[in-house]
């Protein structure tokens, strides 16, 4: 059974520009670097591997590789995301910190079930910070919230055919 989420990883352009973003400003500490010379399929490679870790003990992790080409690109908030959760009291001193750093901020965002503040890393991903609304535990459950009839529903909208499992 799954327990919970120990990484997850992107690649990044530059490890100290990362380190900088994630540990300076963000405040999640680097924990581990792994520097790889070999694939466990034993292509070698040069990429440096690093780890930031949230209170909870998760992580996020980065490559970056100068032997395998990718497109970094300001992502947009659909297509791709990270949300981390804080403290509502942490929402303004960040909003604040990030203006006056230089960094790429957007104004606080009222989802409804948390509230958001967004910021750009130095690798074009968007970082959402959000702190749970009081209303946040029962929007999120299935069991009242209809979520499943909701994606049952969604398909009927869609030109081609339903997606099945």
């Amino acid at each position: 059974m799954i327990r919970k989420l120990h990484h997850n990883a992107y690649r990044c352009r530059d490890s100290e520009e990362t380190r900088c973003f994630y540990e300076d400003f963000l405040g999640l500490p680097l924990v581990s670097t792994l520097e790889l010379g070999e694939t466990k399929t034993g292509r070698g490679t040069h990429t440096l591997h690093t780890f930031y870790r949230m209170e909870d003990a998760s992580h996020l992790a980065f490559f970056e590789t100068t032997d395998m080409p990718f497109e970094f690109k300001r992502q947009h908030d659909f297509d791709l995301h990270i949300a981390l959760e804080v403290g509502a009291e942490a929402l303004p001193p960040m909003l604040t910190k990030g203006q006056a750093a230089g960094i790429e901020t957007r104004v606080p965002s009222n989802h409804g079930m948390v509230d958001s503040i967004y910021f750009r890393d130095p690798s074009g991903y968007v970082i959402e910070l959000c702190a749970k609304r009081a209303e946040h535990d029962t929007l999120m459950n299935p069991a009242t919230n209809g979520a499943r009839s909701k994606l049952q529903r969604w398909p009927a909208g869609k030109a081609g055919h339903p997606a099945t499992c």
